[in-house]
């Protein structure tokens, strides 16, 4: 594709709202507006991604599961759980990680009812009672989007609940309202699955199941009940992880412990995978995108000259490299070399052609690798093959 027609604009300065190295360059180099849409140039990359994206992969450093793969970045869209030395990785709401049940070896005490005035946190229930937060059990409790179903999550008291875990097994789900947990015999604060309307879909974490002798709500403002215990007190329809993980919980699969990173998620789409090589391929001057990830693999230019028509040779040479299958950006400007180079180093196709008027009257063209420091002159006359020898 020529230059002109596709209306490429490049910035010789960064972007001022420049999030990463290479977002700028993708910007300065025209694949992207500053709002982050991709442009006519853009478009063409991911296309060319989209048929292409498993040998570009192989380009990246990333991380993953059999569903999902990642690039680790600061500025990434998710935050995905990882062990460094199984290599696990899960979107970090998703995340399994060891758990430590609590008191599993201990006799099954007798339920107690005692007051706890003013204590309808985790943190004021365990201070009151003097126990760490790991021998109680929290409540949350929400209404089910498809059918208005009351839904009691319980999990324990040091962990935090994944709303993605919850919704896998139940649902979408909005936040009850005091009504409705009234309407199902509970109380804001001081909330348990005992006594609970059998209208409510009672789920609990794994954790809950495994774990003796916990404090719960009472269902009754002020009150809690010591030494709840599943199985024996109340039951659940569903019992699953539903637990958040986060960093330095061990993994489940090894035990070490779990990294969180920030990251891009490359099978959401191809503009992600764009990102992830500008991040991984550039330097100083621009981008620096490999063969085949490039949408172009050959920067064909012409530099004016005073005696020869240098244009007419490129058009010759545009026309050549067309015909043999190789993806050519002719840059048909009557624009300044410097001007070209510059922009040609932006756009990082793998290969630059030069075809100057010096080089021409030898019967010679420019060739220099995106990545290589030298030029070198290759002869006209089998540049294609030379080209397709220079891209393998």
């Amino acid at each position: 594709m020529k230059y002109r027609d596709l209306n490429i604009q490049t910035l010789r300065e960064a972007p001022n709202n420049a999030r990463t190295e290479g977002w700028a360059f993708l910007v300065r180099a025209g694949y992207l507006t500053r709002d982050n849409t991709p442009t006519r140039l853009g478009q063409i990359a991911i296309e060319h991604l989209q048929t292409h994206s498993g040998q570009a992969l192989a380009y990246l450093s990333t991380i993953g599961n059999e569903r999902e793969i990642f690039f680790p970045l600061a500025s990434g869209n998710v935050e995905v759980a990882h062990c460094p030395r199984c290599k696990y990785t899960e979107r970090l709401e998703l995340a399994r990680f060891a758990k430590t049940p609590e008191g599993q070896d201990e006799p099954l005490l007798p339920m107690e009812k005692v007051a706890t005035p003013e204590c309808n946190t985790i943190e004021s229930l365990a201070n009151f009672l003097g126990i760490p937060k790991e021998k109680t059990a929290k409540a949350l409790m929400y209404t089910r989007l498809s059918d208005g179903r009351f839904i009691f999550a319980a999990l324990r008291g040091d962990m935090q609940l994944s709303e993605a875990k919850l919704k896998a097994q139940v649902g979408e789900v909005r936040l009850a309202t005091e009504e409705e947990i009234l309407g199902a015999g509970a109380a804001a604060g001081y909330a348990s699955a005992v006594g609970l309307s059998p209208e409510a879909l009672v789920v609990v974490d794994d954790l809950i199941s495994a774990s003796r002798n916990l404090v719960a709500g009472a269902n009754q403002p002020g009150w809690h009940l010591k030494n709840t215990n599943y199985g024996r007190d109340y039951s659940a329809e569903i019992v699953a992880d539903l637990a958040q993980a986060k960093a330095g919980d061990l993994c489940a699969l090894c035990g070490n412990p779990l990294e969180a990173v920030s990251a891009l998620a490359l099978t959401d789409t191809p503009l992600n995978l764009l990102l992830a090589l500008a991040e991984a391929h550039h330097d100083d001057k621009g981008l620096t995108l490999p063969h085949p990830a490039a949408p172009f693999d050959v920067y064909l230019m012409h530099v004016p000259g005073k005696e020869m028509d240098t244009q007419a040779k490129a058009e010759e040479i545009y026309s050549q490299l067309q015909t043999a299958g190789i993806s050519v950006l002719f840059d048909d400007r009557e624009e300044r070399a410097g001007v070209k180079f510059n922009d040609a180093d932006l756009i990082g196709c793998p290969l630059r052609v030069t075809v100057g008027e010096k080089a021409l009257k030898e019967g010679m063209v420019e060739l220099k690798s995106r990545k290589s420091k030298e030029n070198r002159l290759a002869p006209l006359h089998g540049i294609v093959e030379e080209i397709r020898s220079i891209l393998k």
